[in-house]
């Protein structure tokens, strides 16, 4: 008897009644919602490879997204949102008609004193635009920029205000954004992944940790989580091929495997292992594309010059860079966490340090991409979890805000050289055009073409959605 034949035995005998039975009604329950989402994955003819939005719904604006986390919680009092009265009442009391009743996370029942911003504002650019003068790189680019200074977020800590900011809930589980759009529309990455995350490390703030779940498929088939790329040494763990094996071999070993578990899935019927066989054969691919795409000596000098990086430096330079690299090769989703941003002390220097890491490089992406003929179909969103406070902490820092803060997009369908919304006289709370972040994720999806309600998935008997039962299309930032 081969190998085959003892395969196919083994398995028969593990279909009991019981699990006939509970597979039989899964595969009942999958066919239903594949007629519910996609009508035609029902016919004969092969799937497409684009997604489960097909046709797109409208009109699609971006063809990728560019996220830039800055985790920690960057002040917008210290970067985009200018408030002169504060600095006026600058180690007053802050007025209680302001805080009374309102969550605050570690300056509750201590006395609250304004704080003024640390860093003169400047303006920028035809726009006119007042940003933190530590900035002036991206003030150079100011034009290219909607500034959404009206953004708030259910979450007041850092875990579950990440978790709510990437997957619209404060709950771990959840599909992330990344997940959700290469769900929706797939990856024109033929040896990537549709999902990538990079990760750079600052300084002059905590460095809170960053947790995988944030960018976790959920209850998604797991090929669409995000695969995190090292920003020095290997890669991806584990992707190179073991000394004294030819890549070959390695085929060998890949189609061998493969070809078993195309045996075992004609039997159980699990979508799991469809998700293996493709992660193999990717993985497989990455072997080859990986040290091509994060070899940035091969970058001419000038290029390397506008970014202000060295090649395997591991700088959030060096990671936009990077990114703008996966976005010509088809990636649909590329998140960029840097971190140490918690500023509860030292914030004047810290945003120094933040300025010095990050200034350059946002102004080099935007750039870069223009030049490139790609801004205008890739959106480039910069966001933290949270603000910070106009109370001070332990004297030169903020504590953690959650009700008014600043984030900014670019390229893909965005009105450039525009401020959205805005926040009272202290930078306390978004009182004009108050967003959330179902608002920002309907936004995002809406430039990619998909209606935000319609992106769906059944889950513990609802529609579940990124956008949960929220989420409005921020129109007046469209271009």
């Amino acid at each position: 008897m081969d190998l085959s034949s003892e395969l196919r035995q083994f398995h028969r005998q593990q279909q009991t009644r019981r699990v006939f039975l509970g597979r039989a009604s899964q595969g009942i329950g999958a066919l239903a919602l594949a007629s519910l989402i996609r009508p035609s994955s029902l016919l004969a003819a092969p799937a497409r490879a684009t997604g489960m939005v097909d046709p797109l719904h409208f009109a699609p604006k971006a063809k990728r997204v560019i996220w830039l986390t800055m985790a920690g919680g960057p002040s917008h009092l210290e970067t985009w949102d200018p408030k002169p009265k504060l600095a006026a009442m600058h180690g007053q009391p802050m007025p209680g008609s302001f805080t009374a009743g309102k969550q605050i996370a570690q300056l509750q029942g201590q006395k609250l004193t304004c704080y003024g911003p640390q860093h003169q504002f400047q303006r920028f650019g035809k726009s006119g635009v007042e940003i933190c003068g530590m900035f002036p790189k991206i003030g150079s680019v100011a034009d290219e920029i909607c500034w959404v200074r009206s953004m708030t977020s259910e979450a007041i800590n850092h875990d579950p205000a990440h978790m709510f900011m990437n997957t619209g809930s404060q709950i771990a589980g959840r599909p992330s954004m990344g997940a959700w759009i290469t769900y929706g529309l797939g990856s024109e990455a033929e040896s990537l992944p549709g999902f990538v995350v990079l990760t750079s490390l600052g300084r002059g703030g905590q460095n809170q940790p960053i947790a995988a779940r944030q960018w976790a498929p959920g209850f998604l088939p797991s090929r669409f989580q995000g695969v995190h790329l090292r920003s020095k040494g290997d890669p991806v763990l584990y992707l190179g091929t073991p000394a004294g094996v030819t890549r070959e071999q390695q085929g060998d070993v890949v189609k061998a495997v493969n070809a078993l578990n195309l045996q075992h899935d004609a039997i159980v019927d699990d979508p799991e292992i469809a998700t293996r066989i493709a992660q193999y054969e990717l993985a497989f691919q990455m072997q080859a594309s990986v040290p091509e795409l994060v070899d940035l000596s091969k970058e001419p000098a000038n290029v390397l010059e506008l970014y202000g990086c060295k090649p395997g430096d591991g700088s959030f330079a060096s990671n936009c860079l990077l990114a703008r690299r996966l976005a010509e090769r088809g990636v649909r989703f590329m998140q960029l966490y840097h971190k140490d941003w918690d500023h509860h002390g030292g914030v004047k220097q810290g945003i120094e340090f933040k300025a010095e890491e990050i200034d350059r490089a946002c102004m080099a992406l935007i750039t870069d991409l223009k030049q490139r003929d790609m801004l205008k179909d890739t959106l480039i969103v910069w966001a933290g979890e949270f603000g910070r406070t106009p109370m001070s902490q332990g004297g030169d820092g903020r504590d953690h805000h959650n009700a008014g803060f600043t984030v900014w997009m670019c390229g893909g369908g965005i009105k450039p050289g525009t401020v959205y919304g805005g926040t009272d006289e202290l930078g306390y709370a978004a009182v004009d055009n108050p967003i959330d972040v179902h608002d920002l994720h309907a936004t995002m999806l809406r430039l990619l073409g998909i209606e935000h309600t319609r992106l769906s998935v059944k889950f513990q008997g609802l529609d579940a959605r990124l956008t949960g039962i929220a989420g409005k299309v921020i129109k007046d930032i469209l271009a």
